[in-house]
C-alpha cells in the first residue's frame, strides 16, 4: 500500500529549506493574484519596460539621517525579487517587512536585481 499523495508531499517538504517553502507559498498566492490584478511574475520582468508586480516585502532598508533620504524595499513573489526605491522618503506608513504590495513602475537594471524607482503602490495586506 503506497502513502497518500498529501502525505508524500509533506514528507518531501521535510528536507527543504525555509526559504524554499516560503518561495513555494508565495508563488502559489501570487499566482492567484496575478490574473486578478493584471500583474506579471517578477522572474519575467525586463529592464526598460513598465510593469505591475505583486509580492511580499522581505526587507526594508532605511538610510541614516545624515544621508539623503531613501527608502528601499525588496519585493518577492516566489519567482524572484525586485528592489523598490522611494527617493526623498525615510518612511512610508504600511511599507514594512511582511506587507503584501502591488506595485507599478518602470524597471531598470539594478546592481543585484531589477529595480523600480518611486513605484506607485497598493497595500494588499500583511503576509498570511
Amino acid at each position: 500500500m503506497s502513502p497518500a499523495p498529501g502525505l508524500l508531499a509533506r514528507l518531501r517538504s521535510l528536507g527543504r529549506s525555509r526559504e524554499d517553502l516560503d518561495a513555494d507559498d508565495e508563488a502559489r498566492v501570487a499566482g492567484e493574484r496575478l490574473a486578478k490584478l493584471g500583474a506579471v511574475e517578477i522572474a519575467g520582468i525586463v529592464p526598460r519596460h513598465r510593469v505591475r508586480v505583486t509580492g511580499v516585502l522581505r526587507a526594508v532598508t532605511y538610510r541614516p539621517s545624515e544621508a539623503r533620504p531613501v527608502l528601499v524595499g525588496q519585493l518577492f513573489d516566489g519567482t524572484g525579487s525586485v528592489d523598490l526605491v522611494w527617493m526623498g522618503r525615510r518612511r512610508i506608513v504600511g511599507i514594512e517587512p511582511g506587507a503584501r504590495l502591488a506595485v507599478e513602475g518602470m524597471v531598470v537594471a539594478g546592481r543585484t536585481r531589477p529595480t523600480i524607482f518611486n513605484p506607485a503602490y497598493e497595500l494588499l495586506g500583511a503576509r498570511r
